[in-house]
């Protein structure tokens, strides 16, 4: 099973820094997304492009995690010659993360 299979995320930007919020589409599969998305695991999914930390916060109320990756676009909007300088795009690669908490 995948993120895909019981989450949708959204990601954005400001500056250097990118947002991503991943969040259960039933309430009952936030724990296994709460257990499984870690900071660091989160970091190591995007190693190359997040050069930077990862703060996680949990939003259990909303049954969402919320990560912050710090000098994640290369330098921002205006400074980047990346093709996703927003960082829309990082919300589909974390849907991709499979949810066996034994598996990169």
């Amino acid at each position: 099973m995948k993120v895909r299979d019981i989450a949708l995320a959204r990601s954005g930007d400001k500056g250097n820094r990118a947002t991503l919020s991943v969040i259960a589409l039933d309430p009952a599969h936030y724990p296994l997304l709460e257990r499984v998305l870690t900071a660091e695991r989160v970091r190591a999914h995007y190693a190359g492009v997040v050069l930077g930390e990862v703060r996680r916060y949990t939003l259990e109320h909303l049954g969402a995690v919320h990560f912050v990756m710090n000098d994640a676009l290369a330098g921002g909007v205006t400074r980047s010659l990346a093709l996703d300088a927003h960082g829309k795009t990082l919300a589909f690669a974390i849907l991709d993360v499979s949810l066996d908490s034994d598996l990169p």
